[in-house]
């Protein structure tokens, strides 16, 4: 049987990657599982320069799921590659560096300085963050900003896999993902987080330092399976272009959700801090469901929606 993909032009050992900002730098996940297990690795966000990120607290649980306002907290582009790459250079899974900015040379800056990297198969555009003042889901939200972002990035991207994340907090969908793959994106993640909020009723104020986070967890993933189910058919089917598929996915039966619904490969995100191993779990469950419905290939279940 095979569960490899095809992910816009990567040969992927399997079909699940872990999702960015949960899983560090790939040795943070080493004590639980095997990480070159996995067809793709996306680190945490990379700015240019170190980021402390948002005042604590920011994250609070939730019912079925959490709220992060992290801010894009991280070591800095500098020491991003002196202290990290030969940790991810030794990793058979694919790896993409997800990468974030307040400016479009922000973003042009970290992608020029690891284009040339053999240990980075591709950089995951984090256009649609939702908890951070500057840049972020600003640019997500705004198809000229999108398509702008993402032709800059590919100038310099030396023809590494360019992934644009999107925002679900648009008015459509598609119209941005549109955007993204015109301006010249190799593959497209979807969906990030929503924008929420928590209240301790006890002091009526915001749990959060930030006031609003992230909404992620298994609270979205009905959402998200309709977001990806609407650009495949819109967007990727016709341009021949692979969907990361994430958001709440917590089995092997989530997964293969997103994939029918139009996903080439998976995301596992929030999950990890409950349970993570996961993520390895979720690829054997894949390779029994492929079994007991005689599927020869993992492939044949992307876009197989009736």
């Amino acid at each position: 049987m095979d569960i490899s993909v095809d992910f816009a032009g990567l040969k992927l050992a399997n079909p699940v990657f872990t999702a960015s900002g949960t899983s560090g730098y790939a040795d943070e996940l080493a004590d639980f599982m095997d990480v070159n297990a996995l067809g793709g690795f996306i680190t945490k966000s990379i700015t240019r320069k170190p980021r402390k990120g948002n005042p604590t607290p920011r994250i609070v649980e939730t019912d079925s799921g959490m709220l992060n306002a992290i801010g894009w907290a991280n070591i800095g582009l500098d020491r991003f590659v002196e202290e990290k790459l030969g940790i991810l250079g030794n990793m058979s899974a694919a790896v993409f560096v997800n990468v974030a900015g307040a400016s479009i040379g922000d973003y042009v800056s970290v992608v020029e300085r690891l284009a040339g990297e053999e240990a980075i198969a591709g950089f995951e555009l984090n256009v649609s963050c939702p908890n951070v003042e500057q840049g972020g889901i600003s640019f997500g939200t705004d198809a000229g900003q999108v398509a702008e972002v993402t032709s800059a990035v590919k100038k310099v991207s030396g023809g590494k896999v360019l992934m644009v994340k999107l925002s679900p907090c648009v008015t459509d969908i598609s119209v941005t993902a549109r955007a993204a793959v015109e301006a010249g994106a190799d593959a497209l993640s979807l969906i990030n987080t929503f924008t929420a909020m928590v209240i301790d009723i006890e002091r009526r104020e915001p749990v959060l330092a930030n006031r609003t986070g992230g909404l992620s967890g298994p609270a979205i993933r009905p959402i998200a399976v309709y977001l990806v189910n609407k650009v495949y058919n819109e967007v990727a089917k016709k341009k021949g272009i692979p969907i990361l598929g994430m958001g709440g996915i917590r089995t092997a039966s989530d997964a293969i959700e997103f994939m029918i619904a139009g996903a080439s490969a998976v995301g596992v995100g929030t999950w990890n801090f409950v349970e993570p191993d996961c993520a390895v779990k979720i690829v054997e469950g894949i390779k029994k469901y492929c079994a007991d419905n005689k599927k020869k290939s993992v492939k044949e279940l992307t876009g197989s929606l009736k």
